[in-house]
């Protein structure tokens, strides 16, 4: 006799249910179909009103007397224009589970809500499947998440056991007793990602009856002690095992359940208070095996060492359990039909997490099909192949997904690139106006650098041996008429498939205090346990970032204790290049004394006039050593709380507010503080932990609707960048306030291993906004700027009034790429002024503008339409006082409304539209920002973006010969005269066959006044270094002419340059007196010589290093102020000229522009220190502003 014990359902002895004998009896006698009650979707395209009962289908959850029902089917997420459930998509996918010809189909939500209960339009076939539109729904609703099942005819469908469930185990032992009756069963496993999948509720365990054997049986053998009742394990019942259970840092193990190891593991104790047990009866033979289990905590094995007495001790330290962490995520690829792929994706944690399972466009693959574990091969591409391809993996202490790849697949005969570039402007020398296109700009052609099916790599790897991307495969060379010379430039005329050019990615800034901008001098950089670097004696830093990194979690540790270790989740730019970051550290409170065995109470939150966030309440005798012992004494207690209410204190936030939920998806969290806390001893010599400490958190603190439900208590996890739960809140009976209204809500924690710590609400309403910046206020496609730092700010505003923010509530950063940022945003679709936030950019430590809101607010300058821009009320930080600086801008973030066309195209993306937004297009809505144009301009003959790397062009007459390594020169010029002056480098091929005559670039730069001598000025201006081309073969020493623009002449020449240029022939003529040419120096010679070379993996980083040592005039300083008579390379006299005759950025400003652009010398704004005309001096906000000329 056999029976069946099913997932979900009672078993068979237990009588049938009152609801599933409804049903049998409608069914057998009225005809009337349901599924425990509930109506099934009927074979029509209609609205299905709630409550209206469609004709029947079979209601049996097998077969029925028409065929048998498939499992049920999701394929798809009401994202985009709806949920579609087709047939062909899900052939696709379980091509096993589902017949040729269904006969019908029935839908139901996820929630296992049937589709006629919803009332929303659906369309459904049982040939072609089942699909809902967002835009056939009433206004404000979109489709919700269907599943759907088909009836097939008897014999027509595979059997779901063959492919979702594992084969059955071996039968089990008899449960019975020696000469009793018992049970034998057997299992098998659902392979579903889920247990909660509907499919795995078919019968997981079968049993029989069965005899036990006979009493005189028993194949058990002991070496000691003898046989338990049980025949299961070995019992001595004159030894006695003593044991103590700790945790990692010593302190006792307090409930900790002790098992023993059998064929059922059998609970025998739990330890005390103290962290002991003890146990009887257990045999120390070397072979018998306990378990050691407490929450949060990895379970330990212990086996009881062998010993001849009569009584054992044993000690057993358990190790907290790390959740998954994702420490290799799949890479994009490009594949040709027909050939293969591998993806992989590898986590760590402890225990180590055992079950992979894959996704494509979101969808389970099945495991028996593909066979797969961390890694996924697929063979035999086919179209139906492209898309989104993750992963996801779980252990008992958490789950944990990959981020998404792309893979793309082209036909046998398609191009692996579009051969036809697309456009791409540069502007071109002030005195080059092309009358053929009224413009000084020129379409020179791009080759957009996507990845591309290169050649076919035999073997399967994770990352692909060499990797192709769309470039340059043609240039054509052309000339340019301009004013008395001819300006060559290449032109892209062709892009094909080619290896991808490598750039490293590197970050870089300033760790230095928030309240003083004291540097952490000399501090430790630690990438999880490993120290990667340190900061400079300027808290400056730079940090390589290793390949395959997804996620860069850096911890800052200060060695003199003054600041708050900070672990930080730093943004960087894929693509390479270097991206700037301040890191704020906050300042360490000053201990305070307390007795460690009385209550103490620390307040949370110190701001001025306002009630603390929280308390701690510590008990008495809650303070123990790192060994366990516990500690009597003084203690000196420093807690320092990132209070919320204080706005400028948002820089400070630790990580990026971010948790993983049980599903393994990283979600937001929004914070109300965060607190770290170091107790030490009186002698601040030895860091002590500390048991239960309580956290009454003022309920009044806490006004946005549904969050106090929500709170919970978080602790950083350094290694990760992730929170992770401490514990709930519960509501505090036994304090009130001495208002009675108010309330508290009480948590306990533990000061253990982590000791920084979050109070925190989960929150759901997500958004991206989109953001571009560019090198200019003419906002053009070719002048977008990466590897631009934006930071959002979300804010919670003060009730009515939704331009004051109460609090900060999170912190994010993104980095601009070729195409912007998307940057992740709290968002609300009911209350548009729910959340505001304030979005800020910065380059380089150099903020940028933001478009201005008053006095007239301009959506096409903004980028953002009508009345969209409105709803969102868009304003600069300077709206209401110009004397507020112009970096940033507020708005309310409103999420889209669906439907809405003017809503539907950014700047903002609902959370699960992310790729949308990333991939949007330049005419998409954005907001913007833009570098103040200064007084330099850069042309070289080989187009190439500073910005972004990748972009680099393989040619003899590339500016930078190699893309891993750049090198900045630049050379210092003084001007005597009354004026500032416009300079030019032009840098022409001088030694090299294959360059010599031929230009590789123009440099425009114009002097800046002295403070201090109305009657002098300076110039640091760059030239291309000599040195080996990209082909590695052979040096070029760069022939480069310095003509300062004017009525000028030369007066002296740097001795010690002159000397070393004669030295080392050849040498360049200097006929001409109006200007200087030399034949440019191999060796980085140094401000004694007035040139200045810095060599660094980025080259924006590698100019600003130079621009800065040039201005102070030193090798090993920096400046933002011109030293005029500081490591001077030439000197040249300069006359007033002609006062009709417009100079070189005149003649820039003259030029017709799309864009009104305000004169640069009427507004005080932010620059470099190259493009300003007048000294340049930092202040406090690390804005730079320009020091006004003195009358002339």
């Amino acid at each position: 006799m056999h029976f069946h014990l099913t997932r979900g359902f009672p078993a068979p002895e237990k009588r049938m249910s009152s609801i599933q004998r409804w049903c049998l009896a409608a069914l057998l006698l009225l005809e009337v179909p349901c599924i425990f009650g509930e109506p099934v979707l009927k074979q029509s395209v209609r609205r299905i009103q709630p409550g209206e009962k469609p004709y029947g289908l079979s209601v049996k959850r097998g077969s029925d007397s028409h065929g048998t029902w498939t499992t049920w089917f999701n394929i798809d997420h009401p994202g985009g224009n709806g949920d579609y459930e087709r047939m062909g998509a899900i052939r696709f996918y379980y091509r096993e589970r589902v017949c040729l010809k269904p006969t019908r189909i029935e839908a139901r939500t996820t929630d296992w809500t049937p589709a006629s209960n919803t009332g929303q339009v659906v369309h459904y076939d049982a040939q072609e499947g089942f699909w809902c539109l967002n835009k056939e729904q009433p206004e404000g609703q979109m489709c919700l998440n269907y599943a759907v099942r088909f009836l097939c005819p008897v014999g027509s469908l595979p059997q779901d056991s063959k492919t979702l469930w594992s084969s059955w185990s071996k039968w089990s032992e008899c449960s019975a007793k020696c000469d009793q009756t018992g049970i034998q069963t057997r299992t098998r496993t659902c392979l579903a990602e889920s247990l909660r999948d509907p499919r795995c509720e078919e019968v997981s365990e079968e049993g029989r009856r069965c005899l036990g054997p006979p009493c005189s049986v028993c194949n058990l053998t002991c070496s000691m002690g003898r046989v338990n009742a049980e025949c299961d394990a070995c019992m001595c019942e004159d030894h006695l095992l003593r044991g103590k259970v700790s945790l990692q840092d010593g302190a006792p193990a307090v409930g900790a359940a002790i098992s023993l190891q059998a064929k059922v593991t059998k609970l025998l104790t739990v330890t005390d208070d103290d962290g002991a047990f003890q146990v009887p009866g257990v045999c120390p033979d070397g072979k018998t095996i306990l378990e050691v289990k407490k929450p949060k905590y990895t379970t330990a094995l212990l086996t009881v060492p062998v010993n001849s007495g009569n009584a054992s001790l044993v000690h057993v330290h358990l190790k907290r359990s790390e959740k998954p962490y994702m420490m290799t995520h799949p890479e994009s690829k490009a594949r040709r039909e027909g050939q293969s792929v591998s993806f992989c994706c590898n986590a760590v944690g402890d225990p180590a997490p055992d079950r992979y399972f894959w996704f494509h466009n979101e969808t389970l693959l099945d495991p028996r099909l593909y066979k797969y574990k961390n890694n996924l091969v697929l063979k035999n591409l086919k179209m139906d192949h492209a898309g989104l391809y993750s992963c996801k993996t779980s252990s008992e202490a958490g789950t944990v997904k990959s981020q998404v790849a792309t893979l793309s697949i082209i036909e046998k005969n398609e191009a692996p690139c579009n051969p036809q570039p697309e456009s791409y402007l540069i502007r071109l020398p002030h005195d080059c106006f092309q009358n053929s296109t009224r413009s000084f700009f020129y379409d020179v052609g791009r080759c957009p650098p996507k990845t591309c099916a290169g050649m076919s790599d035999k073997g399967l790897h994770c990352k692909d041996t060499v990797a192709y991307c769309c470039g340059v495969t043609k240039m054509e060379t052309r000339e340019l008429a301009c004013a008395g010379y001819t300006l060559p430039i290449k032109a892209t005329v062709e892009c094909g498939c080619q290896k991808c050019t490598e750039a490293k990615v590197v970050v870089r800034g300033r760790a230095v205090a928030s309240d003083t901008e004291e540097p952490m001098r000399f501090g430790h950089i630690y990438l999880g346990n490993n120290r990667v670097s340190m900061t400079g004696y300027k808290g400056t830093f730079s940090v390589q970032v290793p390949p395959n990194t997804d996620r860069l979690v850096l911890t800052f540790v200060d060695r003199l204790n003054k600041f708050v270790n900070t672990t930080k989740v730093l943004p960087f730019n894929k693509d390479g290049g270097a991206v700037f970051h301040e890191v704020k550290m906050l300042r360490k409170k000053p201990p305070v004394t307390l007795e460690s065995n009385e209550t103490s109470t620390i307040s949370l939150g110190d701001m001025e006039g306002e009630d603390p966030i929280a308390e701690l309440e510590i008990p008495p005798n809650t303070f123990y050593r790192q060994n366990g012992e516990p500690y009597i004494g003084k203690v000196k207690a420093s807690v320092t709380f990132l209070d919320p209410r204080n706005v400028s204190s948002a820089a400070m936030a630790q990580s990026d507010l971010n948790f993983v939920n049980d599903e393994g998806d990283m979600l937001p969290l929004r914070t109300y503080g965060m607190f770290s806390m170091d107790f030490t001893d009186e002698t601040a010599t030895e860091s002590l932990n500390a048991g239960k400490v309580k956290v009454h958190l003022d309920s009044a603190q806490v006004q946005m609707p549904g969050h106090l439900k929500g709170m919970k208590l978080w602790s950083l996890n350094p290694q990760t960048g992730l929170w992770e739960e401490e514990g709930d809140f519960q509501h505090d009976r036994s304090r009130r306030s001495k208002r009675e209204e108010r309330t508290f809500l009480v948590g306990n924690m533990e000061i253990r291993e982590r000791r920084l710590f979050n109070l925190d609400v989960p929150e759901s309403r997500r958004c991206y906004i989109k953001v571009r910046t560019y090198r200019s206020e003419r906002y053009l496609p070719s002048e977008q700027v990466a590897g631009v730092v934006v930071s959002v700010i979300n804010l919670e505003p003060t009730a009515g009034y939704s331009s004051n923010p109460r609090a900060w509530g999170r912190f994010d950063s993104g980095v601009t790429s070729s195409n912007g940022a998307c940057v992740p945003a709290f968002c609300d679709a009911q209350n548009p002024d729910a959340y505001s936030a304030y979005v800020m950019a910065s380059l380089g430590g150099e903020e940028l503008e933001a478009v201005a809101s008053s006095p007239r607010l301009n959506p096409f300058a903004v980028g953002v339409p009508q009345p969209y821009l409105s709803k969102l009320r868009y304003q600069r930080t300077d709206h209401f006082d110009r004397n507020v600086k112009k970096t940033a801008f507020r708005i309310s973030v409103a999420k889209p409304t669906p439907n809405a066309a003017e809503e539907s195209n950014g700047p903002i993306y609902p959370y699960e539209k992310l790729q949308e937004c990333e991939a949007s297009p330049y005419t998409a809505a954005h907001f913007r920002f833009y570098r103040v144009e200064g007084d330099r301009y850069d042309y070289n003959t080989v187009p190439f973006n500073e910005d972004d790397p990748i972009n680099w062009t393989e040619d003899y007459l590339a500016w930078w010969p190699r893309p891993m390594e750049f090198r900045a020169c630049y050379v210092k010029v003084k001007i005597n005269g009354p004026l500032e002056v416009n300079i030019r480098s032009r840098n022409m091929g001088g030694t090299h066959p294959r360059t010599v005559g031929k230009l590789y670039g123009i440099r425009d730069v114009r002097s800046i006044r002295d403070l201090d001598y109305p009657n002098l000025s300076a110039a640091c201006l760059e030239f291309k270094c000599s040195g080996m081309l990209y082909d590695q073969e052979r040096i070029d020493r760069t022939l480069v002419k310095i003509i300062p623009q004017g009525n000028c002449y030369r007066d002296s020449v740097n001795s010690m340059l002159h000397e070393y240029l004669v030295n080392h022939l050849p040498v360049a003529v200097n006929n001409d007196s109006s200007q200087y040419t030399m034949l440019a120096p191999l060796d980085p010679l140094g401000h004694n010589y007035g040139i200045y070379t810095v060599t660094d993996q980025d080259p924006r980083t590698a100019k600003e290093i130079a621009l800065g040592r040039c201005f102070d005039g030193t090798s090993d300083s920096s400046s933002r102020i011109m030293k005029s008579n500081v490591g001077v390379a030439l000197t040249f006299s300069c006359q007033e000229s002609d006062a009709q005759r417009q100079n070189l950025f005149q003649a820039l400003r003259n030029v017709p522009s799309r864009y009104p652009v305000s004169p640069l010398r009427k507004r005080i704004g932010v620059r470099r220190p190259s493009q300003s005309r007048g000294g340049l001096i930092r202040g406090k906000s690390n804005s730079l502003v320009r020091i006004p000329q003195k009358a002339q």
